[in-house]
């Protein structure tokens, strides 16, 4: 039988974001993968919603709080909670757990490991390009293994000169999803979708980049020729007066349903995901997608075509993608229910066969034990 580790995962905050969200998934997979799991994290921001998804999945999480970056009395606090949890790896998300976690590990002999969720980073001001440079050489120097999410995302940290080849390792996420019966009609009935109503959802953060204003042009020149068109878009973010000044622009047919929590009913009520994004290392939503069987439309950038097989489990548009390019892409699946159930079968298959939490969390413990040798 193989040996428990134990693992601590710290995290910089339990707010909404995906890599915060993604930690209660990768704690319903870790024990098929003999992991041990325990979570602190260092300020509570928006009440820290991820942290009852985490007790959900039966890790109670610790907080840490602090007050700044570098403040040797924050630095001892987080020293004193690894030394007091004695892990065998510490794994630290996001930029300030990177650095105090990676600060605190090293000092206590533990080896460390770092995910970097994003391949883009966009610091408009000086300290916060100061912040990120001392964020990344606390990864170079504290971390024993450094994990991006996608291929692309490791082949830019390699072009921008981040170091050696064999620190960097490729892990795709994973996530604990389930449907529900009966939770996609329950949806449809509280945000006024008819049963046969063709349902396109967005999901994502409301921001720049990510192709709502595409999406809404496209939506309107489809829905001249299916007038059961609707388009869900779920989501929140600093962009949102924006998008629904560019909804209301588009016409009728798009319900913007704001942020929710039960993201797998809602994908349950759709037909198709449609994520038109510009940049993307390894978005969430269309794992989620693939579990619910709903096939994606979605743009090749980042990530994405290691996730969605092109004319198999949904179909794959240039980047920047144009109206009329989802215009296509779309019209080949909303009016072609035998090909939407084909693709959305197929995508379920590929999700239970590559992105369930348990094989995330065997690929991660892989990576876990080469740190703990070069540790060694």
């Amino acid at each position: 039988m193989t040996e428990d580790l134990r693992v601590h995962a710290l995290i910089s905050t339990l707010t909404w974001g995906g890599a915060e969200m993604l930690l209660s998934d990768f704690a319903a997979g870790a024990a098929e993968a003999g992991i041990k799991l325990s979570v602190g994290y260092l300020n509570d921001v928006d009440g820290s919603p991820a942290a009852a998804r985490l007790r959900a999945a039966g890790v109670e999480p610790e907080l840490v709080r602090i007050t700044g970056l570098l403040k040797p009395g924050d630095l001892r606090r987080v020293r004193r909670q690894v030394e007091a949890v004695g892990p065998d790896v510490v794994h630290t998300h996001l930029g300030y757990a990177d650095l105090m976690g990676g600060l605190a590990a090293r000092s206590l002999g533990i080896p460390a490991v770092s995910t970097i969720h994003v391949m883009e980073w966009t610091e408009t001001s000086l300290r916060e390009r100061v912040k990120s440079r001392l964020m990344d050489l606390a990864r170079r120097t504290c971390a024993d293994s450094v994990i991006t999410v996608s291929e692309p995302a490791r082949q830019a940290l390699l072009d921008a000169g981040y170091g050696r080849g064999s620190r960097l390792v490729t892990v795709h996420n994973g996530v604990d999803a389930r449907i529900v019966p009966g939770s996609g009609r329950e949806v449809r009935s509280e945000l006024g979708l008819g049963r046969g109503d063709l349902v396109v959802a967005m999901v994502s953060v409301l921001r720049d980049g990510k192709g709502h204003d595409v999406a809404f042009e496209a939506f309107a020149a489809l829905r001249e020729r299916q007038p059961r068109l609707r388009l869900l878009v779920v989501g929140d973010g600093p962009a949102r007066e924006q998008i629904r000044e560019q909804a209301r622009a588009a016409g009728e047919g798009i319900v913007l349903a704001g942020h929710r929590d039960d993201v797998m009913a809602v994908l349950d009520a759709a037909d198709v995901l449609l994520h038109p994004s510009r940049v993307d290392a390894f978005p969430t939503a269309l794992l989620e997608a693939m579990a619910a069987s709903v096939p994606v439309v979605a743009t090749a950038v980042g990530g994405i075509p290691e996730i969605v097989d092109h004319e198999r489990t949904g179909l794959l548009m240039d980047a920047p993608p144009t109206a009329a390019d989802i215009q296509h892409a779309l019209a080949g699946l909303v009016e072609d229910p035998d090909r939407r159930r084909r693709q959305g079968a197929a995508a379920r298959v590929r999700f239970e066969a590559e992105f369930a939490a348990g094989h995330w969390a065997r690929r991660t413990r892989t990576v876990y034990e080469e740190a703990l040798a070069r540790h060694r």
